[in-house]
């Protein structure tokens, strides 16, 4: 199983959030869904700046981005 790594993104900052060993892209996708929720509601002025949590893989290339400020389920 492969590691995840989880940052969150400010402007054209990528800050740490932690990695972790997940089954796939699937399971990892649903763990940044879910502490950009957490950060939202912990930190709402980082709604407002466009902020998001993305997911990388070892070499640093990004496999998946969600904001924190996520359009409801009927604008998408």
């Amino acid at each position: 199983m492969p590691y995840y790594y989880f940052d969150l993104v400010v402007g054209g900052e990528f800050k740490n959030q932690g990695s972790i060993i997940l089954e796939d892209i699937e399971v990892a996708s649903d763990r940044a869904d879910q502490l950009a929720s957490e950060l939202s509601q912990v930190k709402p002025e980082l709604q407002k700046r466009g902020c998001a949590v993305r997911v990388t893989d070892r070499d640093h290339k990004e496999l998946y981005r969600t904001p924190l400020d996520p359009k409801p389920a009927w604008q998408r």
